[in-house]
């Protein structure tokens, strides 16, 4: 292991299971107003909520299938609801709207992850992966392509960024000049240039993920710009070092299917902590 890996990974870190049980699990986000975190079990459709005082529970269910999720800039839960198609929004006072379900008057896909730039945009990812009964719901896909889009601060413009690929993961550099897409079905993330209107431009790849099918998946940056890379198998949990620098180096205790990944502070003393969804085998 370099030295630069185990700065960030320091020797001897343990990993500790929360909770077991579940059936496929995704989407982690730490609510730091909360201080508690969310994930979902997408079989499952819950919605789960952990917290360092009372462990596990129910935070919604149904879910609709929910993937990836994260919060707004008020603080309000945005999620990638596969058995409905659509990305939603949990209102203060509990309510649950539809934010995009549409593209051109046909239905998405099934939105799989899903990030927020400061600004108010929401970015989120539409591969098919959700068009069968036990991940999201048995229909037919409208759309001939997969595409990640942007919807607008107001809420009233989603445009198409890209479509040429089946993206998965998304994560926005710390500046938000950079955004990153995984490529499942090709074991690659790109990363593009994010221009002053929110559109991207540039897309070139940032890191060639080898091993098993099913890698990259989530992602999550740091504050320094180091990328947390899940997959498959050996994929394990990776970091790639900032624009393709390259420390791409597996946390070797997690050889499973790790799915996605969040960076969370359970109190204020203590440093950044890694929140993992992950299927045993």
């Amino acid at each position: 292991m370099s030295s630069e890996f185990r700065r960030i990974v320091p020797e001897g870190g343990k990993v500790e299971r929360l909770e077991t049980g579940f059936q496929f699990t995704e989407g982690p986000v730490w609510n730091v107003k909360g201080g508690y975190l969310l994930f979902s079990d997408i079989p499952g459709n819950r919605i789960k909520k952990w917290t360092p005082k009372d462990g596990i529970s129910d935070f919604r269910a149904p879910s609709g299938k929910s993937n990836g999720l994260t919060l707004d800039r008020k603080g309000r839960l945005i999620a990638c609801e596969h058995a409905n198609r659509r990305v939603s929004r949990t209102e203060e006072d509990g309510a649950i709207v539809t934010i995009a379900s549409h593209y051109k008057g046909k239905k998405l896909n099934s939105p799989n992850d899903v990030v927020v730039k400061s600004d108010g945009s929401i970015y989120f990812s539409d591969p098919p992966y959700g068009l069968n009964p036990i991940f999201g719901t048995l229909e037919e896909q409208e759309l001939p392509f997969c595409g990640v889009y942007r919807l607008s601060p107001d809420g009233n413009d989603l445009s198409l960024l890209i479509n040429d690929s089946v993206p998965n993961g998304l994560a926005f550099s710390p500046d938000e000049s950079l955004l990153y897409i995984a490529d499942t079905e090709m074991n690659h993330i790109r990363v593009f240039d994010v221009k002053d209107n929110g559109k991207t431009t540039n897309g070139r790849i940032f890191a060639e993920i080898s091993g098993e099918p099913l890698a990259p998946d989530g992602m999550k940056v740091d504050s320094e710009g180091n990328v947390y890379v899940t997959g498959k198998g050996g994929s394990g949990c990776s970091i790639q070092k900032g624009e393709g620098l390259g420390l791409s180096q597996s946390l070797n205790y997690l050889q499973t299917y790790v799915g996605e990944i969040e960076i969370g502070r359970p109190f204020t003393s203590q440093p950044g902590l890694l929140y993992i969804g992950f299927v045993s085998t």
